[in-house]
């Protein structure tokens, strides 16, 4: 063996990666081929470089696939909130298309032509709106007047009331849990 290699290889210190890297780049500034710089690294140098490049992509591809799961989380999130809202949607627009069916029962109901099975079938329509959707049907002659759940169609004045309120009754509202699908209509009194 040549002194000089013998020297070489006592001298031999392996470097860092990074420090590799960086005297890699910093020889490419000084004009120096890369090529020559990476045909004079030792094989043990050329390994630790590949492994300091394949450590990097590992990483990025670790990251990527890391954002993608998040964005993939996150649409899974989105989409179920969106479900329910679509089918909170459609509840609402079902509802708001009985109401009249509703209120026409209502009105054979008070003048007594809803009797027998007819009268059977709308109240165990009634219980089933009220129980799965909770509907409810609001308003009535004395309650105190909201303008969030009433709609006032008429008003006069009275020196026998001390705070608004409904004193007759157009159409019924209806609601599911705080949700106004249609307010009441009503004829409002207040003091004078």
């Amino acid at each position: 063996m040549s002194e000089e290699k013998k020297e070489q290889e006592q001298n031999f210190s392996p470097q860092e990666p990074e420090n590799l890297a960086a005297d890699l780049a910093g020889a490419a500034d000084k004009g120096e081929p890369a090529a020559e710089g990476i045909a004079e690294l030792s094989e043990l140098d050329q390994a630790l470089l590949e492994v300091t490049e394949l450590k990097d992509k590992l990483a990025r591809a670790q990251a990527d696939n890391y954002n993608l799961q998040q964005e993939y989380n996150g649409y899974v999130k989105r989409a179920k909130q969106e479900n329910l809202r679509y089918q909170e949607i459609g509840v609402q627009k079902v509802l708001e298309s009985l109401l009249g069916v509703l209120d026409n029962a209502e009105l054979a109901r008070v003048h007594g032509d809803l009797q027998g099975s007819a009268g059977a079938v709308v109240e165990e329509l009634e219980n089933t709106l009220k129980t799965n959707f909770q509907l409810e049907r609001y308003g009535q002659a004395g309650d105190e007047f909201d303008p969030q759940l009433h709609e006032a169609l008429m008003h006069q004045t009275s020196a026998e009331v001390e705070k608004e309120e409904i004193a007759q009754l157009m159409q019924p509202g209806y609601r599911t849990g705080e949700k106004v699908l249609r307010p009441a209509r009503v004829g409002v009194v207040s003091p004078e």
